[in-house]
């Protein structure tokens, strides 16, 4: 049996020696339009298909909605090994007005030493590295002692349920890990997340004539700014971090003091409700008294406290106000999860990014939320490690480190050794 070390050295030699080929295939995946919305992913999904087969690699489509395609793909024998899953989405933001970038949005240039365009951090460099990582496994015919799935999916921008929730509610992939190559730092994959409470609050009052007010009517727009208020003291709340995350809640305090610096004033939202009035809607006309006024909230919610607690002190607090009301939840829902940093799967891309790059590395907390937690829901431990210029993603001028991609592909090709080989 070839020594895994040896075998290791040897596959982060391959990387590194035919690195042009993974920027390319990078590149190309920038110049294929999949934005979400509207979510078609036929283009890039028969180009990933393709890229596949050249491999060897036999693929399988799955719509889960009109033109949201799923590829999976498996490699190594079912032979009583450990299943790792490599999951990436496909589609990313919208590029928005091109006229107020400095380059093509769909271009995938290089430019001294970064890789340009739309999703080149979110995520098509991480994309690519996995789909690389997994096509040189099987071209190389390297004998896994377990198997490797690849998971590439539609339908993660937007929050949606036809990607990852959709394949692991089919039962159309299972392992025992998972590493989703989302945007990370270089040396700090995130291991957990806080969980997400997106709600529309609708309030309602009694119409009139605008010259009457505030002697007539009752303005719902007036009661909206009592309801915010309240919902706003949700940051307030003193909330008791369980024990058992601690640790990681700590740690990732200190990657926002020493390595994200810029980061080091947020450093509370990893123990506080956030609350981000997004959009508010209200009214008909100046000199009408509105009878209606809705607004839209995003919460991220950290650990100790649930989506059920803060549905029960939202209507604590908006039947103390005496208004009309309702509440309807939308897009991201989710309490706060995580992975163990014991675990095999975040001890084996932990590793190896101190083994690829000799710097420390650690896992830590992310404050928004991601299909990570789709997969701690069907109980497989998950991380996200993957290339990013993290100011750069979802605006203007995306892009990233080419070297950034070298190093996180090398990472990949040697956590699958260590993870399956370690039996």
């Amino acid at each position: 049996m070839t020594n895994k070390q040896e075998l290791k050295d040897r596959l982060i030699n391959e990387v590194e020696n035919h690195k042009d080929e993974l920027i390319e295939l990078c590149s190309r995946l920038i110049q294929i339009p999949s934005e979400n919305p509207p979510g078609d992913s036929t283009e890039i999904t028969e180009f990933i298909d393709q890229y596949l087969k050249n491999a060897g690699a036999e693929t399988h489509w799955y719509e889960s909605a009109d033109k949201m395609y799923n590829l999976v793909s498996t490699i190594g024998e079912d032979r009583g090994g450990k299943h790792l899953i490599y999951c990436g989405h496909s589609d990313v933001v919208p590029t928005g007005d091109h006229s107020k970038w400095d380059f093509n949005p769909t271009s995938g240039e290089i430019q001294n030493g970064w890789l340009l365009g739309r999703g080149a951090s979110d995520m098509k460099a991480g994309l690519g590295g996995i789909i690389y990582t997994f096509a040189l496994l099987k071209n190389l015919d390297i004998d896994l002692p377990g198997q490797l799935t690849l998971a590439v999916v539609p339908d993660e921008e937007t929050g949606g349920e036809f990607g990852v929730p959709w394949l692991l509610e089919n039962q159309l992939i299972h392992g025992d890990g998972c590493l989703i190559s989302e945007p990370s730092s270089p040396f700090n994959p995130t291991i957990g997340q806080k969980g997400s409470y997106w709600f529309k609050l609708k309030v309602f009052g009694e119409p009139g004539h605008g010259s009457l007010s505030p002697l007539a009517g009752n303005n719902a727009i007036i009661n909206m700014l009592d309801a915010i208020h309240e919902i706003r003291k949700l940051w307030e709340l003193e909330i008791e971090i369980p024990d058992e995350v601690k640790p990681l809640i700590e740690k990732s305090k200190r990657y926002m003091r020493e390595v994200e610096t810029d980061r080091e004033a947020f450093q509370p939202v990893m123990d506080h409700i956030t609350v981000n009035i997004g959009r508010i809607q209200g009214g008909t006309k100046s000199n009408m008294i509105p009878e209606s006024c809705e607004v839209e909230v995003d919460c991220r919610l950290p650990f100790g406290i649930t989506q059920d607690d803060v549905s029960e002190i939202l209507h604590k607090k908006l039947d103390a106000l005496g208004i009309e009301y309702e509440i309807s939840r939308f897009g991201f829902r989710s309490n706060a999860n995580y992975t163990e940093a014991e675990d095999p799967v975040c001890e084996a891309i932990v590793n190896n990014i101190t083994y690829v790059t000799g710097h420390e590395a650690y896992g830590v907390m992310q404050w928004a939320s991601s299909d990570a937690r789709h997969f701690r829901e069907h109980h497989i431990p998950v991380l996200q490690y993957g290339p990013a210029y993290l100011p750069s993603i979802h605006g203007y001028n995306e892009k990233v480190k080419v070297e950034d991609i070298v190093r996180c592909c090398k990472v990949y090709i040697a956590a699958v050794i260590d993870y399956l080989y370690e039996g």
